[in-house]
């Protein structure tokens, strides 16, 4: 029996495709293009099949676990034990809180650029306010490579290390501040976000297309080459499509809604929501490619700053020069509103599910809110004031790590878990395995 589309579908079609559109869109491009046109092409090809295979099995994963109340670590310890389901709550927490590090990093350099970019020029070059925030960058002169592979030396202006600390400080600090409201509310305020960010990302994507140039389109990479870059590009476009931190709930909410009929269902939603995805993030990495030459997309890799600011740098219109950065302030705020909550939560578990292997069924849960958040928010201002590479977080952390839920969990209980052989396809998970492996090493490549 075909199931009938309802609104109940329409909702979380749309919340999923909230959950994945953030951050990790306004970095996309930067990793992408490097390789020009066609590159790209492939990515899009070989990325739905991923997206929607790999979330299909983990959405089975949970709805295969016993009553409509048991979410992925439920799961995880029904199928698999105590022991196991620690290291997958370690390893789901390590996939998320990385990225909460990025984004405190995005956030920073993203206001640290607007500064400089945006309002200094608005001021009196002989005026003191403008000779007091002049003065507290210094330009640092960084190598990049143009696109024929020749080395050029760019000029970058960065905050001195003392403001550049009471930024982070103050930008984290804030972020913190706004966990004291409701979840609810926040989560609320986050999902009315997300669409107008989204209408004005497409806009956006729209408003390129007379900046495109068609160069790229003629060259091609040797075949070694070709394959090397959407290899090593897959990290970030698993991350950029990734809607797992809602599929637990997701999944439970259909299952209540469906009952037998949970599985047919899910799939269903998960299908549209990987075509809306597609079309979406794969239009505005397009539209992106064809507007900057690998060098610029280099340059901005180098200046750690999200696609929409260097656009805002480098466009000379006031709409997008001020519209940008507040576009990646809103997308980066909400991303990490988002990933923080499954990160402290994920801390909290780890350290619970420790005290009860050790004996302690009762631990004092409100020392360990306190001690885990205290230790976060430690590590999240210092890694904000050193400024590691946005992308490097999501290529060697946060992708990897992700693929290994997504991908090598939910195939491994497939071929493990006697209820799970109905669902049991050769072709498919091997093509999910594969992938998830190939994501996974690229991590190896890079330190060898």
């Amino acid at each position: 029996m075909k199931l009938k589309w309802n609104s109940f579908d329409t909702r979380w079609m749309l919340s999923l495709f909230g959950t994945a559109v953030g951050a990790g869109i306004l970095f996309l491009p930067i990793k992408a293009g490097v390789g020009g046109f066609w590159p790209v092409v492939l990515m899009t090809i070989v990325i739905f099949p991923m997206i929607y295979l790999s979330h299909r099995a983990l959405s089975r994963f949970v709805c295969q676990a016993s009553g409509d109340d048991r979410d992925i670590t439920h799961a995880a310890e029904e199928y698999f034990g105590r022991k196991i389901s620690v290291f997958i709550s370690i390893l789901y927490f390590f996939a998320i809180f990385p990225i909460c590090l990025a984004y405190c990093v995005g956030i920073t350099n993203t206001f640290e650029t607007f500064f400089y970019n945006q309002l200094l020029p608005l001021l009196d070059s002989s005026s003191s306010t403008y000779a007091f925030i002049s003065g507290l960058y210094s330009i640092n002169e960084v190598i990049i490579k143009d696109s024929n592979g020749v080395e050029v030396i760019k000029s970058v202006a960065s905050l001195l290390p003392l403001y550049r600390a009471i930024l982070a400080f103050l930008l984290v600090s804030i972020f913190m501040l706004i966990m004291l409201f409701s979840e609810e509310l926040i989560l609320k305020v986050c999902e009315w976000l997300v669409y107008p960010l989204c209408a004005v990302l497409f806009i956006f994507s729209i408003y390129l297309i007379p900046q495109w140039k068609f160069e790229s389109i003629t060259s091609i990479p040797d075949f070694k080459e070709f394959l090397t870059i959407v290899w090593l590009t897959l990290p970030v476009l698993v991350f950029s499509f990734n809607h797992s931190p809602a599929i637990s709930t997701f999944s439970l909410s259909v299952k209540r809604y469906y009952k037998e009929d949970s599985v047919d269902k899910a799939n269903q939603i998960l299908l549209r929501t990987s075509i809306m995805l597609l079309l979406f993030v794969m239009f505005f990495v397009f539209s992106c490619v064809l507007s900057l030459n690998p060098q610029e997309l280099q340059d901005a890799r180098s200046q750690n700053i999200p696609v929409l600011s260097y656009f805002a740098n480098k466009l000379d219109n006031p709409f997008i020069s001020y519209g940008g950065p507040l576009v990646a302030f809103l997308a980066i705020s909400t991303s990490f509103f988002g990933h923080y909550f499954g990160a402290r939560e994920g801390a909290y578990g780890i350290v619970r599910k420790c005290y009860k292997l050790f004996g302690e069924e009762n631990p004092n849960l409100k020392l360990i809110a306190i001690c885990c958040t205290t230790l976060m928010y430690i590590i999240m201002v210092i890694t904000a004031y050193i400024n590691p590479s946005v992308l490097g977080f999501i290529e060697d952390l946060g992708g990897p790590i992700i693929a290994a839920i997504l991908f090598l969990m939910p195939i491994f209980t497939i071929w493990s878990v006697s209820r799970f052989k109905k669902f049991q396809n050769k072709a498919l998970d091997l093509f999910v395995f594969v992938t998830g492996i190939l994501t996974i090493i690229t991590v190896i490549y890079k330190l060898l």
